[in-house]
């Protein structure tokens, strides 16, 4: 269940921890990124063309060609994946829906979802992916 971001955005995280759990910086083609999430390949190479918009990711055509990250995991934050691709709107907006929701006129979710809002910013902000390396290598090996 998806509850502060977006399925694309999931996969995105998913597609950037995969890519930087490689043991070689070589391009690995979106067939096999989808193949290995078990994620749709038309699906990964829109997500993965976003972030390559983005900076985040490079592209390499030809028969070697596909999709590596364009930066060093370690100057890569979580929060870079999720503004990318879902934006930052999930961190100014009401949580649900609310026009005009704001510390003066709260909705009934304001306070709490405040508080949670700011933690997931805080961890989005504070982890970079190369950080992740050996729980994604882990959690790689137990899918199928």
């Amino acid at each position: 269940m998806t509850v502060i971001f977006s399925k694309k955005c999931e996969y995105a995280l998913q597609a950037i921890l995969f890519l930087a759990a490689q043991r070689t910086r070589d391009a690995v083609s979106a067939r096999d990124i989808a193949k290995k999430l078990i994620i749709p390949k038309e699906f990964v190479s829109k997500i993965l063309q976003s972030l390559t918009e983005s900076g985040i990711v490079a592209s390499r055509k030809g028969k070697h060609g596909g999709f590596y990250l364009a930066k060093d995991p370690a100057k890569i934050i979580l929060i870079d994946i999720v503004a990318a691709i879902d934006g930052m709107n999930i961190f100014n907006n009401c949580v649900l829906g609310f026009p005009n929701c704001d510390p003066n006129n709260p909705c009934p979710l304001h306070d709490t979802w405040g508080k949670l809002r700011t933690m997931a910013y805080n961890m989005l902000t504070d982890q970079t992916i190369d950080q992740f390396k050996q729980k994604t290598l882990k959690k790689l090996t137990d899918i199928r």
